[in-house]
């Protein structure tokens, strides 16, 4: 696997996977937001699962994040 060298090139898998963090953080950031200004019971019910969805996804990148940067 390549490692980031001096010059700042990184793996192309690790670039993605850093993208996939940053776009689920702002999903995340949105899942607390929606989470926070519904009313209805329903609307707060999908925002419960959403929020809980997101915040799964957000923990498996995290530990992918993880695994990749032990074996590199």
């Amino acid at each position: 696997m390549k490692q980031t060298g001096t010059n700042g090139n990184t793996d192309p898998r690790r670039q993605q996977l850093l993208e996939d963090i940053r776009k689920t953080k702002s999903a995340l950031d949105c899942a607390y937001s929606n989470f926070e200004n519904v009313v209805d019971p329903d609307l707060v019910d999908c925002s419960i699962y959403e929020l809980k969805a997101v915040q799964m996804r957000y923990r498996f990148l995290l530990r992918q994040a993880e695994l990749l940067d032990s074996i590199t």
